[in-house]
């Protein structure tokens, strides 16, 4: 084996070892998701449902654009 071969196999060990980042915008979204679902019962059509009936007394415009 080579040296160069001995260096590779000692940064992937370095690399498996370390703590992946995480980003804090994709933590909050996925607290946010992880909130939601648990509220519907973990259930997805009740999410759904829930979500509908939201924008409907949203008072917001609803865009449906053509396939």
């Amino acid at each position: 084996m080579s040296s160069w071969e001995k260096e590779g196999e000692a940064l992937n060990d370095e690399k498996a070892l370390e703590v992946p980042w995480l980003d804090p915008i994709v933590v909050e979204v996925r607290r946010a998701r992880a909130t939601l679902l648990a509220a519907a019962g973990y259930d997805l059509e009740r999410l759904a449902q829930r979500l509908r009936e939201e924008q409907a007394v949203s008072g917001h415009a609803v865009v449906t654009l053509p396939p």
